[in-house]
């Protein structure tokens, strides 16, 4: 019965590896949105940037 005692640690163990996993996972995502948000607002201060610049005078 020595197996039947390691299986509920081998199961925890194995949990908390798969938790692990799917939070490095989550924390990647919250980084690629956060990187691709900040690129999205650069570019259309850019191009608010042009627009001023490249407006008609009045």
């Amino acid at each position: 019965m020595p197996d039947a005692e390691g299986d509920p640690d081998n199961s925890q163990e194995a949990l908390d590896k798969r938790r692990l996993a799917e939070e490095t996972r989550n924390e990647r995502k919250v980084w690629y949105f956060l990187a691709y948000f900040l690129f999205g607002i650069h570019i259309v201060a850019f191009v608010m940037i042009y627009a001023v610049t490249h407006a008609p005078n009045k």
